[in-house]
């Protein structure tokens, strides 16, 4: 075999391959052409089938139509005739009913008709002037009801006007309480043996405005309610400024010259910093959310804004009590920055408890004593429990000191010690007075020079005993220049008192919450020695006893706000809560005196 082939034997080859293909694909068109045929042969066959299978089916629609409508003609005339009895009993029974109704109809119109002549006849026999004389009697009733009814209002306002003042006189605490309302935190599981109220149960319920009750309800033990009043009850749907409507007027009585505190006292979770400060953070509050320590502080620059005529000049000074110490919030450290640093209570020679090295910042307004207060509280004592996410976990002291130097002091003077000397003389009693101390002995005579002067102390002394000084101290000459007189607003937000089992605290927690419990036990031991007026009253117990001294057992206007929980789960803290403040109440203090401290008068 030749390895080179010419041209014409490679075209030659192609056109041989070419003639083939198209031979064969001439026949496959051929077999196609016949499939074709066929097919339409088919098609042809299936058209007439079709068309004969359409002509049967409706022929057979037809049929099943006639035979449907004769079926249902046999079955409508049966109906008919099944329903027919029917018919003609219910026409039977409709034409029975309307002959009773005609019978009712014509007896109710003799009946009216009776009624219309006896009425006709009643007023032909009633004079004219028996009806304006009765109108006259019931209108002289009403008036008189409604006059009952104001003579009730105004004689239930002077009795709590007369009672308010038979408090002042007698020097009692005033207690207020406040219940809460129910919180995601009183729904707990239920015992699994299902005996016993359920933990989340509202068991204490404040039924008027003085009164509250609890329902104890224990397994195995008759139920019982105990009745507590108190001065003034707040329900849970009492909002923040009712609360701070009944503890305003103690503000007026600041700037008369009288020391002021007001506490907050209840367990963990019961709204006691909600009730003295709000429950926002201080930047964030509303005036509707705040709570009484701000709306205080604006109060008591209103009122001083009233008396353009006198010189006020306000400072602040922070405390918090922590595991039985007290430290002042406002110190700050070598750096400058804000720290907490310890402090002592000390006693002076008067007997009064002072808080050695303790800073009072000077602040013009209120937002001033807010922005101060938002500044310390990041610095107390915080730790979250089973019961409350932030508990508190000491005792906070705010204290706001107002110095006044009015121009008229030597007036004012004359007044104080006048009303002094009215007070003396009602209880029996007279007392000595000097710039410098207090005797408890009584003067042989009255001497013009004690108008115008007052105690130096802010506080009295709380025994009787004399000063360390063997004689009087002398009193400077009388002069008509301004004096300065010192007031002290307290407001102390104490500590919750808890169940360790409760509360689930542990390790480092654990002192604080034995400290916390001892502090507020040494307190409720005090008001039981004060209220059973026993010789030795334990005030050295703990540092907040001593500190409070001079508001517990002195002269202060003191106001003591009960915050209590209102379900079973918490009904015996509940339970101890409003047995402090009725011990409380026993308390017979020294009649609140307005002060005039530290007189200083210049040559």
């Amino acid at each position: 075999m030749p390895l080179f082939l010419n041209r014409d034997q490679i075209f030659a080859h192609q056109v041989h391959l070419l003639e083939h293909k198209l031979r064969s694909k001439e026949e496959r068109i051929l077999e196609l052409e016949t499939e074709n045929a066929i097919l339409h042969l088919r098609l042809a066959e299936c058209v007439g089938k079709l068309r004969q299978g359409q002509t049967g089916d409706s022929k057979t629609v037809c049929f099943y139509q006639h035979t449907r409508k004769s079926h249902k003609n046999v079955i409508s005339r049966s109906a008919l005739a099944k329903l027919l009895p029917e018919v003609q009993a219910i026409k039977q029974t409709l034409s029975e009913v309307f002959a009773v109704y005609l019978s009712f109809a014509t007896e109710l119109e003799e009946q009216s008709k009776q009624l219309l002549e006896k009425l006709e006849q009643a007023r032909g026999s009633l004079h004219g002037g028996d009806a304006e004389s009765l109108q006259a009697e019931v209108a002289a009733l009403q008036r008189s009801l409604e006059e009952e009814r104001e003579r009730y209002k105004t004689e239930r306002s002077r009795r709590k006007e007369l009672h308010n003042a038979l408090v002042e006189l007698r020097g009692n605490i005033r207690v207020h309480c406040r219940l809460r309302p129910v919180l995601p935190l009183d729904q707990v599981p239920s015992s699994p043996s299902g005996s016993g109220p359920s933990p989340s149960e509202e068991v204490v319920t404040a039924v008027s405005d003085d009164t509250v009750v609890v329902n104890c309800i224990k397994p195995g033990v008759a139920a019982h309610s105990k009745v507590f009043e108190f001065e003034r009850v707040h329900g849970p749907d009492d909002s923040q400024d009712a609360v701070f409507q009944e503890v305003k007027p103690l503000l007026t009585s600041l700037l008369d010259g009288y020391n002021v505190c007001i506490m907050a006292y209840g367990q963990t979770g019961s709204g006691k910093t909600h009730t003295m400060m709000g429950s926002e953070p201080l930047g964030e509050l509303s005036a509707a959310q705040q709570g009484i320590i701000p709306k205080a502080a604006a109060e008591l620059f209103q009122l001083i804004s009233e008396k353009p005529d006198d010189n006020h000049a306000v400072e602040v000074s922070v405390m918090e009590v922590h595991n039985n110490e007290v430290f002042d919030l406002l110190a700050k450290d070598e750096q400058g920055n804000a720290a907490g640093q310890r402090r002592d209570v000390v006693t002076t020679s008067s007997g009064c408890s002072q808080v050695a090295s303790l800073i009072h910042q000077p602040v013009c307004d209120a937002a001033q004593v807010m922005q101060v207060l938002g500044g310390v509280l990041r610095l107390r004592a915080h730790c979250p429990t089973l019961i409350h996410s932030d508990s508190s976990r000491s005792h906070l002291i705010v204290t706001l000191t107002v110095s006044s130097k009015s121009p008229n002091a030597l007036a004012l003077a004359r007044r104080l010690q006048r009303a002094k000397r009215d007070m003396r003389r009602c209880s029996g009693q007279r007392e000595w007075w000097s710039p410098q101390c207090r005797r408890s002995s009584p003067a042989p005579a009255y001497q013009p020079s004690d108008e115008l002067f007052a105690s130096a102390t802010s506080s009295p002394c709380p025994s009787p005993s004399p000063c360390p000084s063997p004689s009087p101290c002398p009193s400077p000459r009388p002069s008509g220049s301004q004096a300065v007189f010192r007031t002290k607003l307290q407001l102390v937000d104490l500590a919750g008192s808890e169940c360790v089992g409760v509360s689930g605290v542990s390790g480092a927690s654990l002192w604080e919450v034995s400290c916390i419990n001892r502090s507020l036990s040494a307190l409720s031991d005090v008001l039981g020695a004060l209220a059973e007026q026993r010789p030795h009253v334990p005030y050295r117990n703990s540092r907040l006893t001593h500190l409070l001294q001079d508001v517990i057992g002195g002269d202060a206007k003191l106001l003591l706000m009960l915050c209590v929980s209102p379900t079973q789960r918490f009904v015996t803290e509940s339970l101890q809560s409003l047995g402090l403040g009725a011990r409380a109440r026993q308390v017979q203090k020294e009649a609140p005196r307005r002060r005039s401290s530290a007189l200083r008068v210049k040559p």
